[in-house]
């Protein structure tokens, strides 16, 4: 039997206080001259932002915003998740789940709730905080071991026998394990990458436009993958700093949003100051970079240890609904449909990564549209 509780955010004062402290202790690191973000983090971009947080950010107006939703808690497999429960307004509402990713949280999806409750289409939308992010416990699973979670939170605890499911980054995988293991529970999904493979493929053996993208793919590892090795192999390392240095966890989330978002050259484009740092209080202030990188290495660890192999590579038979937006890796048709059933490919004009954070309407109107088909 599980107990589902009613949860609101409820940041301590002396947790903002000692933010506030530590924002005005910084020791800033040197950097080249004009170094843009050609070395990584731009000096001058965090350190208008971290004025921005410590003079002008109110945490308690976003805190408000977020507790308008109802927020709850539920104990499975030993493990509190944190979850948002939102019912549809519509006739007939369907019952998804959302699933986030890094260095995002459950915030991913906040613009999107009253869209995706309010009219029609409606839907039932449940949106957790993947364990080891935001509120849920500081365990850090693989996507097989979420996709079980999941699943239980769906059946068990709030009772839908089907439902439907979408996700991005590390939600992507989560679900793919969610349709491989559970197919006759999950009736469609959505996504916005399908995933970027093993680095144990043939390329040679692929189509022209898989080749050219694998191109791309060794290119971006060796340019921008460094923090996935990092996040892969020795997470501990890292998560000192970074759980102790408020700017430092900026600059580590900071630098990813730039390069990930679709912006023109200006983060701000895609996401607004206060949605940075929304985004980053909810690692700050439940201590989780540390569980959320050992995520990557869960992952990594039973990709190779798991008899069988992990469902989140195997092909997901389940349909399914692609999007790809601009800011993110290329995905040419073939690739997405060498590992899902595709029933719907969309090339978006914009949007990146955080695609539900930077543009809400396409991506709801894209979901809708290959939902409505299923």
């Amino acid at each position: 039997m599980y107990t589902v509780k009613p949860f609101s955010i409820d940041v301590p004062q002396t947790v903002l206080d000692d933010l506030q402290q530590r924002l005005q202790r910084t020791r800033w690191a040197d950097a080249p001259e004009n170094p843009g973000w050609n070395y990584g983090t731009n000096p001058d971009t965090l350190k208008d932002l971290v004025q921005y947080w410590a003079t002008s950010y109110d945490w308690r107006k976003q805190e408000a915003a977020l507790n308008r939703f109802p927020h709850f808690t539920t104990e499975i497999d030993g493990i509190n998740i944190h979850f948002i429960h939102v019912k549809g307004k519509g006739k007939n509402p369907k019952p998804l789940l959302l699933v986030h990713g890094w260095p995002d949280s459950f915030y991913r999806y906040y613009k999107v709730i009253p869209m995706l409750t309010q009219g029609e289409p409606s839907y039932d939308l449940v949106i957790p905080s993947i364990a080891g992010f935001g509120f849920s416990d500081h365990v850090a699973l693989n996507p097989d071991q979420h996709a079980g979670i999941f699943n239980k939170l769906m059946q068990d605890v709030l009772g839908y026998s089907t439902y439907y499911a979408g996700g991005g980054d590390l939600g992507t995988g989560i679900v793919k394990s969610l349709a491989n293991i559970f197919p006759q529970a999950v009736k469609a999904i959505h996504l916005t990458d399908v995933g970027y493979g093993t680095g144990m493929e043939d390329w040679s053996q692929m189509s022209a436009p898989e080749q050219e993208f694998g191109k791309f793919l060794q290119h971006w590892w060796y340019t921008e993958g460094a923090y996935n090795m990092l996040h892969s192999t020795k997470p501990q390392t890292l998560a000192f700093a970074l759980n102790d240095s408020p700017v430092g966890l900026a600059s580590w989330i900071l630098e990813k949003f730039n390069a990930w978002t679709d912006n023109g050259g200006n983060v701000e484009n895609a996401v607004s100051k206060d949605e940075l740092l929304t985004n980053i209080m909810i690692y700050w202030v439940t201590q989780t970079i540390n569980s959320s990188m050992r995520t990557y290495l869960e992952g990594s660890r039973a990709l190779y240890t798991t008899p069988g192999g992990l469902a989140s590579y195997k092909r997901v038979e389940v349909p399914t609904g692609v999007a790809s937006f601009p800011g993110e890796a290329p995905i040419p048709k073939e690739w997405a449909e060498r590992w899902v059933n595709v029933k719907r490919f969309s090339k978006m004009p914009k949007g990146g990564h955080f695609a539900p954070l930077e543009q809400p309407d396409a991506w709801v109107g894209e979901l809708n549209a290959f939902f409505e088909t299923v």
